[in-house]
This record gives structure tokens, C-alpha cells and sequence, in this order.
């Protein structure tokens, strides 16, 4: 299945961000802006997300930079090469039954959480993405123009 998504101004942002001093500062902002956009996602999933006798699901459901070892392995072979993206991932803990949840299987009907956040979020997220790019940029931006200055004043 493959989704498409319209993005509109990322490439202004793109522009400005590669201003930014140094890789370190520009990986940092682009990672900041994409937990905070994503953030209210997780909330949705977790809302969506089945209850069970344990209910492990939705405490598990999280936003970070790491996977487990099966899903880094799987994602390595994905994106090889891609080495100057910044990521974030979202979902469930390392559980089968998120897997099962989300998809089903031949004893349990699928019960989505994850997909029906995606679709609900997809549109907001990026609009929140953008915005907190932009803020990022600016402050970045003006703190740079402050050191300038103050190196001016010196110099």
C-alpha cells in the first residue's frame, strides 16, 4: 500500500535550515520540531489503542529516535544509504501483540490504532512540523546574528 502526502514550503525551510552553522545544530532543530510535531499523535494512537487484560499497548506507544534490534535490522535494509536523513519513529513497545493489533492475524481480527492516528494526524502534524521548523530557523537565525554582532563589538 502506498500513501501519498503533499508537502507545500518544506523546501524554503530546507533553504533556511542549511544556513544553520553547523550539521550538529541543524540535526538537533530538525529532531526538536519533529517530536514536538508528532507529540499529539502519540496521544491519539494511545486513545485508539485497544485495552486488554494487560493493557501494556498503549503505555508503550511512544515517539523516539531508537528501534529494537528486529526493526533496526529491517530498516537498515529499507533505507540504505540514507544516512543524512533525521528521523523519528513512532509506535508501539517492542511486542508482538502491537503487530497483531494493528494487523491481525488468523485468531484475531485487526483492530488498528496506529493507522487510524496516521490518517486523523497526517494533515495537522505537518502543518505543526512546519511551524516548529520555522520557529527553530529563526531562533537559530537570531542567535547567530547575536554572536555576530557581539564578535563585531570585540573585534
Amino acid at each position: 500500500m502506498s500513501v501519498t502526502v503533499k508537502l507545500e514550503g518544506f523546501k524554503d525551510l530546507e533553504k533556511e535550515l542549511a544556513k544553520l552553522a553547523n550539521h550538529t545544530q541543524r540535526r538537533a532543530s530538525a529532531r526538536r520540531a519533529l517530536r514536538k510535531a508528532a507529540e499529539p499523535m502519540v496521544g491519539v494512537a494511545q486513545g485508539l489503542a485497544p485495552r486488554g487484560d494487560t493493557n501494556t499497548l498503549a503505555p508503550s506507544i511512544s515517539i523516539g529516535t531508537r528501534l529494537s534490534k528486529r526493526q533496526a535490522s529491517l530498516h537498515r535494509r529499507m533505507f540504505r544509504g540514507s544516512r543524512s536523513a533525521v528521523e523519528m519513529f513512532l509506535g508501539a513497545g517492542p511486542f508482538s501483540s502491537a503487530w497483531n493489533q494493528e494487523f491481525g492475524n488468523r485468531n484475531h481480527t485487526a483492530q488498528p490504532y496506529l493507522r487510524p492516528a496516521w490518517d486523523q494526524e497526517k494533515g495537522p502534524m505537518l502543518e505543526r512540523l512546519k511551524a516548529e521548523l520555522w520557529a527553530d530557523i529563526q531562533k537559530a537565525v537570531a542567535r547567530a546574528e547575536r554572536r555576530a554582532a557581539r564578535l563585531a563589538a570585540k573585534g
